[in-house]
């Protein structure tokens, strides 16, 4: 299981890279190999908000960190419920995958104070959603039929997407405006046991999830920064800077060396593949807990 340990991260960092594969695929889109999919830029379809629209909410989030400083440490249980979009005999996952998504999930928010509860299943057999992406008719008409009590539980959807995308989520300041579409999606194959290696182990979900609690890409901003090193980066101080994503296991990354910090290429929030990633750290614990009070008060 994956914890916040660093004793069981320097176990995981003992493990070997995985090798580059000709031939790789992703959620039926392929390519030449490994590198072909890092090239391409695919893995999260996370629809990021403008710099505007960041600074507001950092706002909005620094003026309850203020107010709160003091406050016990969050226990928080969140419902999940888990939607299976599948295509004839392709995607029905079995329960067990299931189970053992949401142990993956508990297993890797442990330390933050969350749990995870599998509150009901769904299943449904549509090419057309199967196979839906970020902002397209097909995940709306998905999410506005599917949906149950976004504000009030983790709606979870596992489908086929394309894009060679790995999943996405909604930020949780989207919840008042576009409740029905709230929530994560993830390719049915990422999880525990499926066939996306070496996105198979669950924490396409973990990341996904990060996202929907509020947290930002640890190289977040390299878009739009001034030299890729400095802020806005992913607004979290104990997460080192980040140029840009990591892909595979790039054990000793130093992308910004104006900067103190190797990359922070175990953390859930990076792009690195699943054996790779298994930490949040205390400062995006405390984002998490800022943005569920904001905007998502009734978890």
């Amino acid at each position: 299981m994956k914890r916040f340990s660093a004793i069981l991260g320097l176990v995981i960092l003992t493990v070997l890279p995985v090798q580059a594969q000709e031939g790789f695929t992703v959620n039926g889109t392929g390519f030449t190999n490994q590198a072909a999919f890092i090239e391409s830029g695919a893995r999260c379809g996370v629809k990021d908000p403008s710099p505007q629209q960041r600074a507001e909410i950092q706002r909005t989030l620094d003026q309850w960190l203020k107010n709160n400083r003091s406050s016990a440490a969050v226990t928080k249980n969140i419902p999940v419920a888990f939607h299976v979009v599948y295509s004839g005999s392709t995607g029905n996952i079995s329960d067990t995958a299931i189970a053992a998504q949401i142990q993956v999930l508990n297993d890797s928010y442990a330390d933050s104070g969350y749990t995870f509860t599998l509150a009901s299943v769904d299943r449904t057999n549509d090419s057309t959603w199967f196979k839906m992406t970020p902002g397209s008719t097909a995940e709306r008409n998905a999410k506005t039929a599917l949906n149950i009590s976004p504000q009030t539980r983790l709606n979870f959807y596992t489908a086929n997407p394309g894009q060679g995308l790995l999943g996405w989520a909604t930020f949780p300041w989207s919840l008042s405006s576009s409740p029905t579409q709230d929530g994560v999606v993830v390719l049915y194959s990422s999880l525990p046991g499926g066939t996306a290696v070496p996105y198979n182990e669950g924490d396409t979900a973990t990341h996904e999830v990060g996202h929907w609690l509020g947290l930002y890409h640890t190289f977040q901003g390299s878009g739009f920064r001034q030299n890729g090193c400095l802020n806005p980066g992913d607004s979290v101080s104990d997460t080192a800077a980040e140029r840009s994503a990591a892909y595979g296991c790039p054990t000793g990354r130093d992308s910004c060396t104006t900067v103190a910090g190797l990359d922070p290429i175990t953390n859930f929030m990076d792009y690195v593949d699943d054996f790779c990633m298994f930490e949040f750290t205390p400062g995006q614990a405390t984002r998490i807990n800022s943005s569920v009070a904001t905007y998502r008060p009734l978890l």
